[in-house]
């Protein structure tokens, strides 16, 4: 097929989608769809129709921290034995509370869960793995502090099929299911800046105001907004301040702070999901989950997290 008559064919294709003669039957649903459901479909161009799932529940991603470093640093070998010990684990860990990994990309699992209950086994698989990662990983793959982020969200999700159908070898990589909606995006966020140690500066404006009469200095460390506030407009290249007292001022630079996220990080959704419907769960009632003090691109609420883990771990 020559280039024009593909564009030609896409064109087509495209254009035949996004017609109003092109409907999307959405289906309501409780439960984790596989990709077998004859209720998610790819489009079909011969009835003009595509059928989508609807589910609202919890979705959580995992992956490692640090990863792009552990690869950099270690043998082939020794990294194909990290992945698959770190993916294994987080499989177990998800199916062991009724989760469903809907997708492995790399060193991230996404695990999606069914309505009933969903807050308590989302939050229960998360302390799974946070317990697993620190108890086991940690201990048995040697040289490195492994340690891996987990992200929660609640919300409605889109299923739908996408992707081409595709004989032979090759069926796998050209077709997946896609969960559209903002729990997975916000989720995803979440799992970047779970655990992640972040090192940050600032820079503040040293004033020196002397004091000829006293024969003293006072120092002061400003905003820049502040030091340039207290300055008067000139046509000079002299600086004017509003205090007669100004004689001088210099850079600073404040800092390293590092912060560490919790390695279990939730929306307020969750929380509140959880705190609502099992009151008497222990790190409810304990108030092992704080709020966090994170800005997550694309989500406004509250942010919670904690480092828990079950007790049961400590006997391995």
């Amino acid at each position: 097929m020559s280039l024009k008559d593909l564009f030609l064919q896409i064109d087509d294709e495209v254009k035949s989608v996004i017609s109003s003669d092109f409907k999307i039957q959405v289906t309501e649903t409780n439960y984790v769809p596989n990709f077998d459901d004859p209720n998610i479909t790819y489009d079909n161009l011969d009835t003009n129709t595509k059928k989508c799932k609807l589910l609202e529940s919890c979705v959580l991603y995992v992956d490692i921290r640090d990863s792009t470093k552990i690869s950099a640093d270690k043998r082939p070998a020794t990294l194909a034995k990290i992945y698959s010990s770190f993916v294994k684990s987080m499989i177990s860990a998800s199916t062991h509370f009724g989760g469903y990994v809907r997708n492995i990309i790399g060193d991230r699992v996404m695990v999606v869960f069914d309505k009933n209950n969903c807050f308590k086994t989302a939050v229960d698989t998360a302390i799974l793995m946070n317990s697993i990662s620190q108890h086991i990983l940690n201990k048995r793959i040697k040289d490195i502090d492994f340690r891996c982020g987990i992200g929660i969200d609640y919300g409605k999700m889109l299923i739908t099929k996408a992707g081409k159908i595709k004989r032979g070898a090759e069926t796998e990589f050209y077709r997946s299911l896609v969960w559209l909606g903002k729990p997975a995006n916000v989720a995803s966020k979440l799992t970047d800046i779970a655990n992640k140690t972040t090192t940050t500066y600032s820079s503040v404006i040293t004033q020196g105001n002397y004091y000829k009469y006293l024969n003293e200095w006072l120092w002061m460390d400003k905003s820049y907004e502040q030091f340039i506030d207290d300055l008067t407009p000139t046509d000079s290249r002299n600086l004017k301040h509003k205090d007669e007292n100004f004689s001088t001022f210099h850079k600073k630079i404040l800092g390293p702070y590092r912060n560490t996220p919790s390695p279990i990080l939730m929306t307020e959704a969750v929380y509140n999901g959880l705190k609502r419907n099992f009151p008497n769960e222990d790190s409810v009632k304990n108030n092992w989950w704080k709020q966090q003090s994170l800005n997550v691109k694309d989500y406004d609420g509250k942010v919670f997290g904690g480092d828990v883990i079950f007790t049961e771990v400590y006997k391995i």
